[in-house]
């Protein structure tokens, strides 16, 4: 046994358990077919908590009873309108979506209590401050993203949501209990009665409107965005060169006519099209190399009216068995062919006048200073040199000049190496002082300057050496030792 109920922020089934709560789904049943809980509004709402309803009216208006059960609203008796609510031990308020009869104590007994037609969904798991107050009879099998919606929603102080949620419609799905005396199921869902709608604090419609109204302004914004996004695209061409200038726009006296027939020239276009108005150029786009027709062309009208007219007629029109497509020219081509022939026509009478511009204008090339006039370009001269002939000749003769003179002031770099033998220490210079003043006073070191050769000996002994074996060589050398040794001992002594 199950019940629909339509809501504002979505619908929701509620299974109900009629085996544990006989009496409140037979009541919960009776009081959906009747319509009565159609325009109840839903209140007291405590996030991850639970949410009330099933009071026509609700708690903010002065004319609300808290509402009736089914056998007070057919027998219209007060005592009628609550009847003792049955708590089953098995039933706990364990997950989200048990639905739950609101009761209130018995004004005689405390220990019964009595519901009505107010019934509470949990929003949240293991709310059992809920047992023994309120008593379960169903729970929510589908719509648990509307109960998010719910706990979602903006309220006050009290729990009332600031927009309207309210129940709109209910359908029992399956009812198993036969209708009690004077039960009249009506036709379709009654209207919502004055007092009802006198508790509308801010209505479903109108927040749609503003939802609306939010969708407009973002459309808005995206128009906005892609016409920055198109004068970008547009100044970007124009630094290109692509367009004449970023504002342009295409013509509006110009047809723009494809899937023509290969067959089709200009003239049998402008033959056609004529009927509509003075034509001031056909053509058909065909290829530069074969000549061969690309199947589309641009029509020029001479007003706007004829380029209108011939839209709204010949578009779908069959010629040479091919059916066309006309629409308006996008393309800006033209007039950017117009331009760029002005402006570069501006330019070349601007640099003919004033000896500058662009390099590559005939009167550039015609400047004696580059090549004279009189003199014939060869096949062999491909890169015609801006300097001319005798010009590089004397610059030739210049760098072989300094070639040969060489520079003037040398300084020798680290590489050099003068500098590396001139750096180089001698050994001399790492003995002791005296040892260097005896040295330099040795006819030995005189040897070397005076022609001797690489060991030791003078030229004019070489041959003497060689009659006597070499002998009188080697006993002066001896004999120059012991002078020189003597020397040393007598500089010891001073």
């Amino acid at each position: 046994m199950s019940v629909l109920l339509e809501t504002s922020a979505g619908d929701i089934v509620i299974d109900l358990l009629v085996d544990y709560a006989p009496k409140m789904c037979e009541n919960f049943l009776k009081l959906c077919k009747v319509k009565y809980y159609n325009f109840s509004p839903i209140h007291s709402i405590q996030k991850s908590f639970s949410f009330q309803t099933g009071d026509p009216l609700g708690p903010l208006s002065a004319q609300s009873d808290g509402g009736t059960s089914i056998w007070g609203l057919l027998s219209g008796d007060d005592a009628d309108k609550t009847f003792p609510a049955l708590f089953h031990p098995k039933l706990k308020h364990l997950e989200r979506g048990t639905v739950s009869m609101a009761t209130a104590p018995h004004p005689s007994d405390p220990d019964t209590r009595l519901a009505g037609s107010q019934f509470i969904v949990t929003l949240g798991d293991n709310t059992d401050y809920l047992d023994g107050k309120a008593a379960i009879f169903g729970k929510v099998v589908e719509g648990l993203d509307v109960l998010e919606k719910i706990n979602d929603a903006i309220i006050d102080e009290r729990g009332h949501p600031l927009v309207d949620i309210r129940i709109k419609h209910t359908a029992v799905l399956d009812d198993p209990y036969p209708d009690p005396a004077g039960l009249r199921e009506p036709d379709s869902s009654p209207p919502p009665s004055k007092a009802q709608l006198a508790t509308i604090r801010i209505g479903e419609d109108e927040e749609l409107l503003d939802e609306d109204a939010n969708e407009e302004a973002a459309a808005e914004a995206e128009r906005r965005r892609k016409e920055r996004e198109a004068a970008a695209q547009a100044l970007t061409l124009e630094m290109m060169g692509d367009l004449p200038f970023a504002e342009v726009k295409p013509p509006e006296n110009i047809l723009f006519v494809c899937k023509l027939n290969p067959v089709t020239t200009d003239e049998d276009l402008e033959l056609i099209f004529s009927r509509f108005g003075k034509i001031l150029s056909c053509e058909v786009v065909r290829d530069r190399k074969t000549g061969d027709s690309l199947q589309y062309a641009f029509i020029e009208f001479e007003d706007k009216k004829s380029c209108e007219e011939a839209y709204y007629k010949m578009d779908s029109v069959l010629i040479d068995d091919r059916r066309i497509h006309v629409d308006f020219s996008q393309s800006v081509s033209k007039l950017s062919d117009v331009w760029r022939n002005e402006t570069n026509t501006k330019r070349k009478h601007a640099a003919a006048g004033g000896r500058g511009g662009w390099g590559g204008v005939d009167e550039l090339e015609k400047w004696r200073k580059y090549r004279k006039e009189d003199e014939p370009v060869g096949d062999n001269d491909h890169y015609r040199m801006v300097h001319g002939m005798e010009e590089m000749r004397g610059r030739h003769g210049k760098d072989g000049a300094r070639q040969r003179d060489g520079p003037r002031d040398h300084v020798p770099g680290r590489d050099d190496p003068s500098r590396k033998q001139a750096d180089r220490p001698r050994d001399s210079d790492r003995r002791p002082d005296f040892r260097r003043r005896s040295r330099s006073r040795s006819p030995r070191r005189d040897r070397y300057r005076d022609g001797y050769d690489g060991r030791g000996r003078h030229p004019d002994d070489a041959g003497r050496d060689r009659e006597h074996g070499g002998r009188s060589h080697k006993d002066r050398r001896d004999r120059e030792y012991g002078k020189d040794r003597e020397r040393d001992r007598d500089y010891r002594r001073r």
